[in-house]
């Protein structure tokens, strides 16, 4: 995959984040999602800032900026620089070197659930597995500029998938774009039910209990139960329909 390819897969990423309702409004401007370049993993591609239309669904491949893993800009358009959270992107590459790719928005029910300090619990489908491990939180509401934060935030993270910055946002990782981006989804779409929870049953509101989330290890693949051997004989379902739609959507703009 060339940097050309990568370009284009980030702004993909970075639209999705705005169609999704992630960096609408009053957030339009802030959000970044990056990814390594997978031919040069001292590398890595991020949507920056300076744009005469700086908003996540109005970027373009060729605004995309190149990064080095000290958070320094290798190539990017007239006028334009790295995101100003650049550092938490390549310390979290530098970290972890299987992360492939960093989201970051600012997610309103996360952010809510940060700030009321109310853990965040299984409260559905979407994201429970990821859920129910302790997502960290960040303690702190100052935009992350410097290295010393930058490894901070690294640190704190884990090699997890998630983070919460109190008052901030949300950092997610992934294996790939869509792994981070579907992260990050999952994880505001669990903050929006506990903070529903919350609100009608109060802080001590049940959440789904440990055993039914194990339940979902370990079952029997799709394709080995008596109903379904002879229709997926030879074929792989197709997931990710999520991603796939969205992707789709915004490419046709592009």
């Amino acid at each position: 995959m060339s940097f050309e390819d990568v370009k284009y897969e980030v702004c993909v990423a970075n639209r999705i984040l705005a169609e999704l309702g992630l960096a609408t409004g009053v957030l339009a401007s802030l959000g970044h999602s990056s990814k390594r370049v997978p031919e040069a993993p001292d590398r890595f591609i991020v949507k920056g800032r300076g744009y005469a239309i700086d908003a996540l669904a109005a970027v373009e491949p060729e605004q995309m900026i190149v990064c080095d893993l000290d958070g320094y800009l290798v190539e990017g358009p007239p006028n334009a620089t790295q995101c100003f959270e650049v550092q938490m992107h390549s310390s979290i590459y530098k970290m972890y070197p299987e992360v492939q790719s960093v989201t970051h928005v600012h997610p309103r029910f996360a952010v809510v659930m940060s700030v009321l300090q109310a853990p965040l619990m299984p409260m559905c489908q979407e994201g429970v597995e990821m859920i129910s491990r302790e997502i960290p939180v960040y303690p702190h509401v100052k935009t992350i500029q410097t290295e010393e934060e930058g490894i901070e935030v690294a640190t704190l993270i884990g090699g997890g998938p998630a983070l919460l910055l109190e008052g901030h946002g949300a950092t997610t990782t992934g294996s790939s774009l869509e792994e981070s981006v579907m992260r990050m989804l999952w994880l505001e779409e669990q903050a929006r039910m506990n903070w529903y929870a919350y609100c009608a049953a109060g802080p001590n509101h049940r959440s789904i209990p440990a055993e039914s989330v194990a339940e979902l290890s370990g079952r029997t693949p799709l394709a080995e139960l008596p109903h379904f051997i002879e229709s997926m004989a030879g074929v792989q379902p197709a997931m990710g329909g999520v991603w796939a739609y969205y992707s789709d959507t915004v490419r046709r703009t592009l």
